[in-house]
This record gives structure tokens, C-alpha cells and sequence, in this order.
């Protein structure tokens, strides 16, 4: 048998085949043996890698045949329109595959120079391979595009992540593959699972970007410098709404609230401590809902949606349903992130606390869906995970 030479750059051309594809090709050499040859150019091979390999393990004979080709370009479009005509391509192989053969062809061609006649070329370039192929010029160029996004992942992340890209393993959107270099880089201990089929792409990336975001709040320097400053990334207020209590029979004597209490336009006067992106909570009940929008007006805060909390029981006024629910108005400053919405709803059941008292459920689930530096104002009580403000905050 003539010498074989493995050139590198042609391997990385051709088609890897899964272990059970791998596994039933050596069987039907054991069995059968090499029927047809190996195609080689100059020495090197060309065509045959799997059966060169299981034909090297197995000590089994092979024959070769030379092809005649100009130069290592002309080898490279030979091996990929080869690959092309493969019947078992996947969708992402075959774009792949389209899209180097494009770049091959504009590389012969001088380049993507910046001229109308050099433009007009690659047009037409990408008008024939579509043709050959059976797709639109468009198409080419996506393609190209592709195939640039796939070996740039090969090298930034590894060969495996090219394999399980093309061989559809990973479910990702063409334009979108180059997302798998950023988990590499921000969440490495996802790509193992990405690329095993262990965890879906969307999901490293939701992943990714809770662990980005929670690290850059959570930064020891970015803590102590909003510390500095008295801003938060995440606020939850419960003002002193100027309410009384309605006289009852069982309790004449009992008028005012005992509490202080502050009127609309001192509620609206306050200063919110936000960071520059930042999420807020403003609690407030049905009598007070009206007003609580023009409060986050006044604080140049963006509502976005308000989150209900049914209680059991509730006061219900004379010919009036029962009050049942209080609402906690999000609004925001910036652009601020969540970092987890699973099981996240606006609408929660908890029971009742002393009176004021806000739930526990509500704050597990800031402090779940959030991260940086968090202020309950107002409160009444210590809150894991919260710096405290208020007149009757317990300190520690």
C-alpha cells in the first residue's frame, strides 16, 4: 500500500459520523472489506478518512486511486462539493457546506473586493451555487455566514461543539450559533451539559445570563461603592398611607392608626435611593391604587405591572365585595434584569401577618428573582437579604 499523508486542514472538511454511525461502517468492513478506494491528491487523502482509520485499526487492505487537481484550492472545493453530495446531510450540514463552497469560490475569484464588477461577480457566484443547490442566492450568502459562525466556535470552544452544531444535537438558530462561544466564556460548566444534550441551549443561555448579571450585582466593589453612595438595585416600599381606622362598635375608642402616618405629597416628595438600574415595589391597597401611579410619576419611575395578594378574609364595606388582595405596583429605573422567572406570577396566595405586615412569600420571591443590593423602607420588621429603613425596623 502507497504511503498515506493526512493533511489537517482537508480532514476538517469532511463529515464526522456519530459513534453508532462509526460503528456500523467497521462492521460492514469486517464483513466486506474496502470495496471502493480511497481518494487521494498528491499523497494525501482526500476521501475515505472513516475507512482509512478502520482499515488502519483493523490491518485490512485498501486500494487508492489519484485524482488530478490543480492546486490545494481546487482540492478543497472537490472535497466539499463531495461532502455535498451526500444523501444523509442534516439541514445545518448541508448550509454549512454551501457556505464554504461560496467561500471558496469568492477566495478564487480575488476576494470581496469593494468594486461594482467584483460585486456583481460574487452575485452571480452566489446565483450559481443556489442553482446547483436548489436554493435562492439569499440563501448562499446566510449560509456563508454560517459556516464562518461554525469555525469560529470550532476554534473558540472545540470540535465538538462544530460536530454537535451541524449534527443538529444542539437546537439553536443558524444566525444564533456563535452564542455558544459566550457561554463558553461566561458559564463554561454548561457546555459540557449544552453539547451532551443534558440541557437545552435556551436554557444555558438564560443560565448564562442570570449567572452575568447576579455576579455583577453581587460584585463585592459594586455593593460597597452603591453603599457609598445610598443607592439600591432592588427596593420595596410600604409607606405610611395616611389612613384611619373606621370606628367599629366593638372598639369606640379606637380612631387613628397607631403609627405615624405621612399625606400624599410627603409620600411623593421622598427621595428613592435607585441605583441606576433598578427594580421597585410600592405597596399599596384599592383605596390608594389611584394615587400610587401618580406617586411613581412623581419618583420618575416606569410602571410596568402590579403584582395581587390575595389574603384570607378581608374588612368589606357596606354594600361592597370584601377586600380581600393588596397590591405591590413594579416599576423600575433603567434597564434593570431578573435573574430567574421561573414560577414567577403576578397574582400569589399568603396568608396574613400583624397588621402591615407583608408576606415572607413575596419576599423569598425578590429575593429569588433578584440579585445586588435590596432595601425594604418602612417595614416594620428584619428581612433576610434586606437592608432595613423605617421607624420601627428592627437593626442588626
Amino acid at each position: 500500500m502507497a504511503e498515506i499523508f493526512i493533511d489537517s486542514e482537508f480532514a476538517n472538511y469532511i463529515r464526522p459520523l456519530s459513534d453508532e454511525e462509526f460503528e456500523k461502517l467497521k462492521e460492514s468492513i469486517k464483513l466486506e472489506g474496502i470495496r471502493d478506494p480511497l481518494v487521494v491528491w498528491n499523497g494525501f487523502l482526500i476521501d475515505g478518512y472513516h475507512r482509512y482509520k478502520i482499515a488502519t485499526e483493523l490491518g485490512i487492505e485498501f486500494k487508492t486511486i489519484e485524482i488530478d487537481l490543480p492546486d490545494k484550492e481546487a482540492v478543497k472545493e472537490w472535497i466539499i462539493k463531495n461532502q455535498l453530495g451526500r444523501r444523509n446531510l442534516t439541514s445545518q450540514e448541508a448550509s454549512y457546506y454551501r457556505g464554504k463552497l461560496y467561500e471558496s469560490r469568492k477566495l478564487n475569484h480575488g476576494g470581496d473586493r469593494n468594486s461594482s464588477v467584483q460585486n456583481a461577480h460574487l452575485k452571480k457566484t452566489a446565483e450559481i451555487i443556489g442553482k446547483e443547490y436548489g436554493v435562492n442566492e439569499s440563501t448562499i450568502r446566510r449560509d456563508a455566514e454560517f459556516s464562518k459562525a461554525v469555525d469560529k466556535v470550532a476554534e473558540k470552544v472545540g470540535k465538538e461543539a462544530k460536530n454537535a452544531i451541524l449534527s443538529g444535537q444542539i437546537n439553536i438558530p443558524k444566525k444564533d450559533v456563535e452564542i455558544i462561544i459566550e457561554i463558553k466564556e461566561e458559564a463554561p460548566e454548561f457546555i459540557e451539559p449544552v453539547l451532551n444534550g443534558e440541557i437545552t441551549i435556551s436554557k444555558a443561555v438564560q443560565e448564562t445570563k442570570r449567572k452575568i448579571i447576579t455576579e455583577k450585582l453581587n460584585d463585592i466593589e459594586a455593593v460597597e461603592a452603591k453603599a457609598v453612595e445610598g443607592v439600591f438595585d432592588v427596593i420595596v416600599i410600604d409607606p405610611p398611607w395616611p389612613m384611619k381606622k373606621i370606628e367599629r362598635e366593638v372598639a369606640p375608642n379606637e380612631v387613628e392608626f397607631d403609627y405615624p402616618t405621612m399625606t400624599i405629597e410627603e409620600i411623593k416628595e421622598l427621595k428613592i435611593p435607585c441605583a441606576d438600574d433598578c427594580h421597585v415595589w410600592l405597596w399599596t391597597t384599592q383605596k390608594y391604587l389611584p394615587v400610587a401611579f401618580q406617586i411613581l410619576q412623581a419618583w420618575n419611575l416606569k410602571y410596568v405591572c402590579s403584582f395581587v395578594w390575595h389574603k384570607p378574609g378581608g374588612f368589606q364595606p357596606f354594600e361592597l365585595p370584601q377586600y380581600n388582595c393588596e397590591f405591590a405596583l413594579y416599576a423600575k429605573k433603567g434597564n434593570p434584569k431578573f435573574v430567574d422567572l421561573k414560577d414567577f406570577k403576578l397574582c400569589f396566595d399568603a396568608p396574613r401577618g400583624s397588621h402591615s405586615e407583608k408576606p415572607d412569600f413575596f419576599y423569598n420571591l425578590v429575593r429569588r428573582v433578584t440579585a445586588g443590593r435590596r432595601l425594604d423602607m418602612f417595614n416594620r420588621r428584619k428581612i433576610e437579604g434586606f437592608e432595613t429603613w423605617g421607624k420601627e425596623a428592627v437593626y442588626e
